[in-house]
């Protein structure tokens, strides 16, 4: 049987014997990867937030979160390979999986990045060409995008309150907002910082993104923020679209078209 060595995209190298008939996957985007990469029957274990497609939480086991996983159960799965994130996954949790099977880490922060991995599942899965089409479909999806000419918006994207959390330049959502047609005001900080809704309305932002994770904001929030920011739009946005790499900015790309028009009707209420 051959061996298939690869490096993941934190620079380990990796031995696998054979193509994987086992997978275990920590992270929602990726299960949802695997899928339409047509790895269906191969996973054997996800997380409780792994929620696309649907029907895997009655057919797949649960290995618990993405980081307060159970590693019995993912023992007892005897997998072949283990896909983890650097994002998503700790490196204590990464470092004891190890023991169990080998562990592909990813790190994503660009598409550029996002369609290593591809590749690397193709070639680590036998799919390359399934591999290859999907980034064919990322790729002219992207060109469909209506509002490459227009002048980004000055926004602010959240992920959690109390404490109010939002994303640095060093991220994936950072780099999703700027394909969807808005400038990051806090693209100079790093990671998730934590700011001062009071510091935030000397900023006076022109948008600000309250997505369905991983906090799900909700109307409250939203109403609670416009009085805070009466001159902003404050939109209620899909998550995944901004935070899931993979295969998921092939359904991103016409969402963010969708929410530039939401975004442009705003404005245009604004000023009337």
């Amino acid at each position: 049987m051959s061996v298939i060595r690869i490096t993941d995209q934190l620079g380990q190298p990796i031995s696998i014997t054979g193509v994987p008939k086992k997978i275990v996957s920590l992270v929602p985007s990726i299960t949802y990867l695997l899928y339409v990469l047509g790895l269906e029957k191969a996973i054997a274990g996800i997380t409780r937030f792994c929620k696309h497609p649907p029907h895997f939480k009655k057919q797949k086991i649960i290995i618990g979160g993405t980081n307060d996983v159970k590693y019995d159960k993912i023992a007892g799965l005897n997998p072949d390979i283990i896909l983890g994130n650097k994002e998503d996954n700790i490196k204590e949790v990464i470092w004891e999986l190890q023991k169990i099977a080998p562990v592909y880490v990813s790190d994503v922060s660009n598409l550029e990045e996002n369609e290593k991995l591809i590749t690397d599942y193709g070639i680590i899965f036998n799919r390359e060409k399934a591999a290859q089409q999907l980034i064919d479909e990322i790729r002219t999806a992207q060109k469909t995008c209506n509002y490459a000419d227009k002048p980004l918006k000055r926004a602010v994207y959240f992920v959690w309150k109390q404490p109010w959390m939002t994303v640095g330049g060093d991220t994936f959502i950072n780099y999703m907002m700027q394909l969807a047609g808005f400038e990051n005001v806090f693209e100079n900080k790093k990671r998730y910082p934590k700011i001062d809704l009071k510091d935030l309305q000397e900023i006076n932002p022109e948008v600000i993104l309250l997505p369905s994770e991983p906090y799900r904001f909700k109307e409250k929030e939203q109403s609670f923020l416009q009085e805070l920011f009466p001159g902003a739009c404050i939109l209620l946005v899909e998550g995944e679209a901004f935070t899931w790499f993979g295969a998921y900015p092939l359904q991103a790309f016409p969402y963010f078209n969708a929410l530039q028009k939401q975004m442009d009707l705003c404005i245009q209420k604004k000023k009337n």
